[in-house]
């Protein structure tokens, strides 16, 4: 065997090894995305936490995305912040409403979604609810720092964000930055809100899960490669045989 049949030849068992791996990890992707819906779906249809015990179990290092969870305190609805977002098509923000604990601690509520046009609170005073309320959702971790490069930064001036930044919320919704603040959001259920609005129950759960698909692709690729490269080298040993 010349050596650039060595050289193709071996090319071709390297190239069907990337794509053989790269198969072996979508499976390996699929398994954990399975475990992780299964996880979520066990976790919705468990009974509800009060927001000290979801904080608890999120400070022990256990996943608290999507929990039930419940809490009681007092709404700060001068307060509130807005995230850019879309709800069933329609375009608006969801209100972010600071709910006063009754340890004095701030909890960040996701009131749920008003259009575009709702955007003052001032044309939704219905909805500013007063007093004692209990609020039942699910719990929500605070991201760190921005997605990535292509989400634009908050506009602090505007009140407009466009990622949930738990930090920024604060600083502008409060003078002093020593106030206490449960370090997750919650998302309200879908309970209606008088005059309409907030909509609650915005929640989106949705995960897609394409890895087999991914993984038999990478597979029928190498297995392609394989018939096309051992039909090419079967063939040029030939020919160099008849030579």
């Amino acid at each position: 065997m010349r050596l650039s049949q060595i050289i193709l030849l071996f090319c071709i068992l390297a190239g069907i090894a990337v794509l053989c791996g790269l198969g072996f990890w979508q499976l390996n992707r699929l398994a954990w995305k399975e475990e992780m819906i299964a996880r979520v779906e066990r976790g919705l249809s468990a009974d509800p936490k009060s927001i000290f015990e979801t904080e608890q179990d999120m400070r022990n290092g256990q996943d608290i995305e999507y929990r039930p969870t419940f809490a009681e305190g007092r709404f700060l609805n001068d307060k509130e912040q807005h995230f850019f977002a879309t709800h069933k098509g329609l375009p608006g923000y969801f209100i972010y409403t600071p709910l006063e604990l009754a340890d004095g601690r701030i909890l960040f509520v996701n009131r749920g979604h008003v259009p575009m046009t709702l955007k003052p609170s001032n044309l939704r005073t219905d909805g500013q609810i007063e007093g004692q309320v209990r609020i039942s959702g699910l719990a929500r971790s605070a991201p760190s720092e921005k997605p990535n490069s292509f989400v634009p930064n908050n506009d602090l001036t505007k009140n407009i964000y466009y990622w949930k930044s738990l930090p920024q919320m604060v600083g502008r919704s409060f003078d002093k930055m020593e106030i206490g603040v449960v370090r997750l959001f919650l998302d309200a259920d879908a309970t209606p809100n008088r005059g309409g609005y907030p909509v609650g129950g915005v929640t989106l759960i949705q995960f897609p899960n394409n890895h087999l698909q991914y993984a038999l692709t990478w597979f029928g690729l190498a297995g392609a490669l394989l018939g096309v490269g051992g039909f090419f080298v079967y063939s040029r040993r030939n020919s160099s045989a008849r030579i």
